[in-house]
């Protein structure tokens, strides 16, 4: 945990990464997310505040698991009712409390775990001077940690809210957690979305 407030710098040039929140993983969905609805308020709030600054990710899946290469062909023969062959296109939209920011709020596409493995996401940061990369969304231990490691990778910084953060797993979640406070200082910081409005003015 932080000694003090003071601990983490202002944030400015940043966006709000807000990362796969769909109806997949809402409650009902093929892969539900329990903890989706306690945090779902929260990263609304964070999403309210900075419309202009938020892109939304969506996990899209294949249409079938031959459109994906080596192991994702696995995975998804093993998770078939995923692809789009099965699944209502319904499932990948945003769930509703959060789409209806958008616009002005953005959406990309990505069809890997990390929002990075969208191409053209990287660029477009860089293109608009964003230095800093602030993460909500699901699920801790697979689709932000990947785009957390990503962000790092890129050399942003990275601002995590802690409270607008889901997963499926207590252990995964309290896990990446205590990595990012005891592996990643001075690359990843964690703030609760109340800090967040105080060190993100802009």
């Amino acid at each position: 945990m932080r000694d003090s407030a003071s601990d983490v710098a202002e944030i400015r040039n940043a966006v709000h990464l807000c990362i796969d929140m769909q109806n997949i993983f809402a409650p009902g969905g093929l892969w539900a997310t329990p903890w989706m609805e306690r945090v779902l308020p929260t990263i609304a709030s964070i999403v309210a505040r900075y419309q202009t600054r938020t892109i939304f990710t969506r996990f899209i899946t294949p249409q079938d698991p031959e459109d994906r290469a080596g192991q994702w062909q696995t995975y998804f023969r093993r998770w078939h009712q995923a692809t789009r062959k099965h699944l209502p296109p319904s499932a990948l939209e945003l769930v509703p409390a959060l789409s209806k920011f958008v616009p002005p709020a953005a959406i990309i596409d990505k069809p890997a775990y990390s929002a990075f493995s969208n191409p053209g996401l990287a660029g477009r940061l860089v293109d608009k001077k964003v230095g800093t990369v602030v993460i909500s969304g699901a699920e801790t231990d697979v689709c932000v940690l990947s785009t957390v490691l990503s962000a790092v990778d890129f050399g942003f910084r990275v601002v995590i809210v802690e409270d607008a953060l889901c997963s499926s797993s207590d252990v995964g979640h309290d896990a990446l957690m205590t990595m990012y406070r005891t592996r990643f200082h001075g690359q990843v910081d964690l703030v609760t979305a109340e800090e967040l409005a105080e060190f993100w003015r802009e």
